[in-house]
């Protein structure tokens, strides 16, 4: 492998060291040293499962990028009929095989309606059946997590799996690397919501928005917490525009540790997180002091 002259993104640094995944960081190296996908397998001695694997954990981070894809829309899935389900119950042991499994995980039965959506799992979207079994579980796994006491609808695993098809996800190897990725993902939201003592409760869309482009743009918990303190003091408690727009200015500064912070307010005169308000801010000020 050739590693001359080679520069790696601390943005992609960050992305490889949080998944713990050696071979998906050894893909990287060998495509960013201009290996195609079957060199850098051969030069690794990676077994197709192997190279499967890691090239979907690193597509799951952004850094591999796939072919296009035709486009799936939703909403716009051909309508089944009856007969359709009935047929494909006739001529299809898969299929057969996966309405059983998906009535074990959601623990009832599903009717027609349902059995079309299912249907168009397979026909539609092109989903492997094993791959489908795998989205109901893990969107069943999701709603548990989000305080849910029921297992979701096929409407709402129908969203996801549009999602799936969208992001080429239609192998056991590449769903396991997307679990893995979202995981961690709540794992970091939910140690995001601790820093900002946000407890008995679950984010609402708009704060999840603002949290997950905090977590994408890198910053650890602790760095967090800084933009979080200063957030309170400046605006006599949490006001969600006002810390985006610290840690926006933060990222764009390249400031990423509390000692870039600190350096970063030597550097610009500002003395415990205290400075003159640009006219975004003190807007922000006001809105949230509208509804006190």
């Amino acid at each position: 492998m050739n590693i001359q002259n080679l520069t790696i993104e601390s943005d992609d640094l960050r992305k490889l060291l949080a998944t713990a995944s050696g071979d998906a960081a050894l893909l990287y190296l060998s495509l960013r040293c201009g290996n195609t996908a079957e060199e850098a397998a051969a030069q690794l001695q990676f077994t197709p499962t192997r190279l499967s694997c890691a090239g979907a954990t690193l597509r799951q981070l952004g850094l591999w990028a796939e072919p296009a894809r035709p486009a799936v829309i939703a909403g716009e899935r051909p309508v089944y009929s009856e007969k359709d389900v009935l047929e494909a119950m006739d001529t299809s042991n898969d299929f057969r095989l996966l309405y059983g499994e998906v009535q074990r995980l959601l623990g009832r039965s599903l009717n027609t309606e349902e059995l079309k959506i299912l249907l168009s799992f397979v026909h539609y979207l092109g989903l492997p059946t094993e791959v489908i079994s795998v989205l109901v579980s893990y969107c069943k796994d999701r709603a548990k997590q989000r305080g849910s006491l029921r297992n979701p609808s096929l409407r709402t695993i129908e969203k996801e799996a549009f999602h799936w098809a969208e992001a080429g996800i239609d192998t056991l190897e590449a769903a396991g690397a997307y679990i893995q990725s979202q995981n961690f993902r709540a794992s970091r939201l939910h140690e995001l919501m601790n820093t900002l003592q946000i407890r008995g409760r679950n984010l609402t869309p708009a704060e999840e928005r603002y949290a997950l482009s905090w977590l994408d743009m890198g910053f650890p918990m602790d760095v967090i917490a800084i933009a979080y303190e200063r957030t309170c003091l400046n605006t006599g408690g949490m006001s969600w525009p006002y810390m985006n727009k610290i840690l926006q200015s933060w990222n764009e500064s390249g400031f990423k540790t509390p000692d870039q912070v600190r350096s970063g307010d030597r550097k610009s005169g500002t003395q415990n997180g205290s400075r003159q308000l640009d006219a975004d801010e003190q807007a922000a000020i006001a809105k949230m002091l509208q509804g006190v």
